[in-house]
């Protein structure tokens, strides 16, 4: 039962050479079907192009008429659409095993060659079944080209909407800077080492040096290394071998694993072990993973690119960071600005946020007004772009006709100097006097908020507070945050 047909433009001068080729041709006519016959390079040219994804395959002799010929017709055709596939077929006497003739064949893009001679000259092309069976593994070859194109173009879009999702927004000097130093270091291989405050975006511009990127289409791993208990990062890192320890049913595949071909962006490094930094340093330097419990060598190719709020300079005169580390991570720096640095790109940024978050509600975005966008600039901004995004979602939920400029300041809880309120007696209210319990478990719960707001990881909150990690934890669940 005939499913589909392979449409072929043969390309061929000589009368009896056509005939010969229909004759070959002939006995599989449900499968094969000629579509059309030019005589000379031009008339295909202008063939494929009228209709490029008409023809799957196209037979050309070597030695057609007129100036377009021979590699450079196949060349021609193939910058037309590269997923064509073109047999050759000639009356030179050539040897078969003429390599230097098959390689440029092969090299200017055709499929199979073959000759026409000798053989009965009346009937059929020389080596038919071999003719025939080139015709039906080409178009097999030009399905697979198909189908990765196709596939090619959905990873394309993909990209092209994370991009856009996850740009980075703004016209000031600082951002522009910013972008160009993305975009040039995004297309190398080299590791990166991002410094910021927090809340700056840090990890926003090591998607788009992945993105940007030649591992483009590999994976793009984030590690928060502040967020993972000591005992389980090299683990959750670099994973286990069955057996490797009690309970070590499996094995484990980490996360380096899971990066290979790709990126890995290795947010708070700063709080990375010291017995964790040393495997990184292997990975770094030999491409190996030190498996816990390995029995045989692990390699991956994983571009790193790290981030950190804390200068590690610093942590390297104290002893807890590895110099050597620090040199393999800082091939290439790269500076994200606080918020407080941008000036009129902060009100673009509101602005951003505005439409995005009111969008996501489903609400009509608000416009701001020159005072409100004044109230924005003047602001210093501690927790940066994280804090602005937090203001802006707050405004729109509490807000609901136009927002103020003493909105804004009682949400930035700043008076109109916009400076940070410190005379608590003004939030109290004398016709409502509370216990002493309630008021400090108020101010506990907004100012660990306000901790959180402003610290990348729950480590950097906990240290902040001058907590331990267990009772850090046990006091925001608690309060119910």
């Amino acid at each position: 039962m005939k499913t589909e047909s392979i449409n072929i433009l043969l390309i061929e001068d000589e009368e009896y050479d056509i005939r010969r080729v229909k004759n070959t041709l002939h006995p599989h006519r449900d499968e094969f079907t000629i579509a059309d016959i030019v005589k000379d390079g031009t008339s295909a040219v202008e063939r494929v192009q009228a209709r490029p994804d008409f023809y799957d395959i196209i037979i050309m002799d070597f030695q057609i008429a007129g100036g377009l010929h021979g590699e450079s017709l196949i060349k021609k055709i193939k910058e037309i659409n590269s997923t064509i596939q073109i047999i050759v077929i000639t009356k030179m006497t050539i040897n078969q095993t003429d390599f230097d003739f098959a390689n440029s064949l092969m090299e200017a893009g055709a499929f199979w060659y073959g000759t026409k001679y000798p053989g009965d000259i009346e009937e059929y092309i020389y080596q038919p079944t071999d003719f025939v069976l080139s015709i039906q593994n080409a178009y097999e070859r030009r399905k697979l080209e198909l189908e990765r194109n196709k596939t090619q173009s959905k990873l394309d879009r993909r990209v092209k909407e994370i991009l856009e999702e996850k740009r980075i927004i703004g016209d000031s000097k600082p951002m522009t800077e910013l972008l160009t130093q993305v975009d040039k270091v995004g297309h190398t291989n080299a590791s990166v080492l991002i410094y910021g405050e927090s809340g700056t975006g840090k990890e926003l511009v090591a998607t788009n040096l992945h993105y940007n990127s030649p591992r483009r289409y590999e994976n793009f791993v984030t590690v928060n290394c502040g967020s993972i208990p000591a005992d389980l990062i090299e683990s959750e890192l670099f994973g286990y071998e069955k057996g490797a320890f009690t309970g070590a049913d499996r094995a484990k595949e980490g996360l380096f694993e899971h990066a290979d071909g790709g990126t890995i962006f290795l947010d708070e490094i700063a709080e990375l072990p010291l017995k964790a930094q040393t495997k990184l340093l292997r990975v770094l330097q030999e491409g190996e993973i030190d498996k816990i419990g390995r029995k045989k060598v692990h390699t991956v190719d994983v571009r790193v690119i790290a981030a950190t709020n804390r200068r590690l300079e610093a942590l390297i005169e104290d002893k807890a960071f590895r110099e050597d580390l620090f040199y393999r991570l800082n091939v290439l720096q790269i500076e994200v600005p606080a918020l407080r640095e941008l000036g009129a790109d902060i009100c673009i940024l509101a602005e951003y946020f505005m439409k995005k978050f009111s969008k996501d509600m489903g609400m009509t975005p608000m416009q701001l007004s020159e005072d409100v966008r004044k109230v924005l600039c003047d602001y210093h901004w501690p927790g940066n772009v994280r804090e602005l995004q937090n203001v802006i979602q707050r405004l729109l939920l509490i807000y609901d006709d136009e927002i103020t400029t003493a909105d804004v300041r009682a949400v930035l809880g700043v008076h109109g100097n916009g400076e940070k309120a410190e005379n608590f007696r003004a939030l109290f209210d004398p016709e409502e006097i509370k216990p002493l319990r309630d008021i400090e478990s108020e101010f506990r719960a907004e100012y660990v908020g306000f901790v959180r707001e402003h610290a990348d990881t729950d480590a950097e909150a906990a240290r902040k507070l001058g907590l331990a990690p267990p009772n850090y934890h046990r006091m925001c669940k608690d309060l119910g945050r």
